[in-house]
């Protein structure tokens, strides 16, 4: 079947959208389901994949780092959109260390803006977030999956949050699991989802300790692929001024703009791009998909690990709606 038609037709309907108005009916109870705005705003979807194919259009590189978002959304308070407030004492959530390099704000706030001419105040931040993540998966040629909607936005947004609860590049598997398994999710949910680094790219900052001080010995992290490495010291100079600062690194060579089975083959010949990626061969469980994953003839079984993966990561501590909101500007706190 092709990807045409793998496309729901309330998606192909998107470019029709522009002076449709959404009719109004009450809201009920939160609770993610697919489809969750059929009789708000049936249109959401639509207008989110059309704006998505356009901002994408205009920059590809926009794709992984609002794949990006809606991890780092999710894993500090929950699904609730708070990664977008912004604070004017540089405290909020988007201040932290682990955000400073994300890109997307604009992005999902155009969407915002687009749905809040057609269906005001009823679609949330968190779940243009959640959909803007799978547009962007299927948009880099990878898997379509229903997307789970009725988030409401949070409205609390703390920097050390975001410091304390995202696993560092760095981190070895002891660590990612525990990081995961308090978010409930698998040893499988973090080798699955960790497949996302098919696309995208890294400053060196992210890896460098792994390339000349791993140990505090001004070492090289001995997993790692020598040949690679030294590719990496050429991008990365030990100093790191000039254009070594400056410097992109792809998370999977030759494969940074499609969603595919690459990465996994990457992992496993090199060691990966950061710590955590080669910390994937050092449990068995989480090998062994690596291995899987490195020979499959056909991305399917993958495709459908990740799509169930996302839907589970997009239930984490999902507000109820005495407890959120939905705020007409993602980035703005409601007075």
């Amino acid at each position: 079947m092709s990807r045409e038609r793998r496309l729901p037709l309330v998606l192909a309907l998107a470019a029709a959208v522009v002076g449709v108005l959404a009719v109004a009916s009450p809201r009920a109870e939160a609770e993610l389901q697919v489809g969750f705005y059929n009789a708000t705003c049936p249109i959401a979807e639509g207008v989110v994949f059309a704006e998505m194919h356009a901002i994408l259009h205009e920059d590809p590189t926009l794709a992984p780092s609002l794949l990006r978002m809606h991890y780092h959304d999710c894993f500090v308070q929950g699904c609730d959109g708070s990664i977008m407030l912004r604070s004017r004492r540089g405290t909020a959530e988007r201040d932290a260390t682990p955000n400073r390099s994300m890109r997307g704000y604009d992005a999902i706030e155009r969407i915002k803006a687009r749905l809040e001419t057609l269906c005001p105040l009823t679609v949330s931040c968190a779940d243009i977030i959640a959909m803007a993540a799978r547009d962007a998966v299927y948009l880099s040629k990878g898997p379509w999956y229903g997307v789970e909607t009725g988030r409401r936005d949070g409205n609390v947004t703390v920097a050390e949050y975001a410091e304390n609860d995202l696993a560092p590049p760095d981190s070895n598997i002891v660590d990612v699991k525990t990081f995961f398994s308090v978010k409930s999710l698998t040893a499988k949910d973090i080798v699955v989802l960790f497949g996302s680094h098919s696309i995208g790219t890294s400053h060196c900052e992210a890896f460098r300790k792994r390339l000349y001080n791993f140990t505090g010995a001004m070492d090289q992290d001995p997993s790692l692929d020598a040949r690679y490495a030294r590719q990496l010291r050429k991008l990365c100079p030990r100093r790191g001024g000039g254009r070594g600062r400056r410097a992109k690194v792809p998370m999977d060579p030759g494969s940074g703009f499609t969603f595919d089975l690459s990465y996994y083959r990457h992992v496993l010949a090199t060691g990966g791009l950061f710590q955590s990626d080669g910390s994937l061969l050092h449990d068995p469980a989480t090998r062994g998909y690596v291995e899987r994953m490195a020979n499959a003839s056909s991305p399917d079984e993958y495709y459908q690990d990740f799509a169930a993966a996302m839907v589970k990561m997009g239930r984490t501590d999902v507000l109820p709606d005495s407890l959120g909101e939905v705020r007409a500007t993602c980035g703005v706190f409601v007075d």
